[in-house]
């Protein structure tokens, strides 16, 4: 799974980066978090279309996913690309699917964004919890992108699901944790797998523009991405097929 991708920088270096590091490490199925894909926000069919080229089967979302009115449509007509399960009723696209990885093999990807400091959603663990034994009906391997703020957050719903599912990988802060572990329950974990993008700003964002924020914060003002110091982060993530148990999990980052 490659972190949560910010811009065209962080399109760029997927499309040049990410073949070579699947036949590297021999990935059998990639999932992508989009959600900034577009300029910082959201995510448009063009930029979908490049990711996925590039080797990407799934491509989750967050809380900025449905950003771009014009791409409303599209998470309607493509089941590859997710937004979070527990967004309103009535949101467009879905937030759970089950992919096939390889002869025989099956993958369950679920898509959860968080509450705490986020705007409200519906209870992630309960309707997560459902989806979960749903997905499992249909395949032993299931990956969790939880797109949360509070690290605890993220915790506490490892605890909730552990030894149901494969892996939960954190997303949405942009900053790459050092906690990546298997559970004895056989859960890969991650707080959050970091960002694909530039590296010289705030979390994506220009500096300065980042600043204005803070600086100013009545102000408003447009955010512009940053540039430079381009890094791909992820993890990657080994599972027994017939069970579903997380081998390892291998921090990746890359220039």
């Amino acid at each position: 799974m490659v972190g949560d991708i910010y811009g065209k920088p962080g399109v760029q270096i997927v499309e040049r980066l990410l073949p070579g590091l699947l036949r590297v490490y021999g990935v059998d199925f990639c999932i992508i978090n989009g959600e900034n894909a577009d300029n910082g926000k959201g995510i448009t069919q063009p930029t979908f279309r490049i990711l996925t080229d590039a080797g990407a089967d799934v491509i989750t979302g967050g809380n900025h996913t449905l950003y771009r009115d014009k791409s409303h449509s599209f998470f309607d007509e493509e089941r590859r690309l997710l937004r979070p399960l527990n967004f309103p009723d009535g949101s467009p696209g879905v937030g759970s699917g089950v992919f096939d990885a390889g002869p025989g093999r099956r993958v369950g990807v679920l898509n959860l964004v968080g509450r705490a400091m986020l705007p409200a959603v519906d209870d992630p663990f309960r309707l997560g919890s459902a989806e979960i034994d749903r997905l499992r009906k249909e395949t032993s391997i299931v990956l969790v992108d939880f797109h949360a703020e509070a690290t605890a957050e993220k915790i506490a719903f490892l605890r909730y699901v552990d030894g149901r599912v494969s892996a939960v990988v954190g997303t949405h802060t942009h900053v790459q944790t050092a906690d990546e572990h298997v559970t004895e329950g056989g859960c890969a974990y991650i707080t959050d797998v970091g960002m694909t993008g530039s590296h010289a700003g705030v979390i994506g964002m220009h500096t300065d523009s980042a600043l204005q924020r803070f600086l100013y914060p009545m102000g408003g003002g447009k955010s512009a991405g940053a540039t430079g110091d381009e890094r791909l982060t992820g993890v990657v993530i080994d599972v027994d097929p017939e069970v579903g148990r997380a081998l390892a999990i291998h921090r990746l980052q890359v220039s």
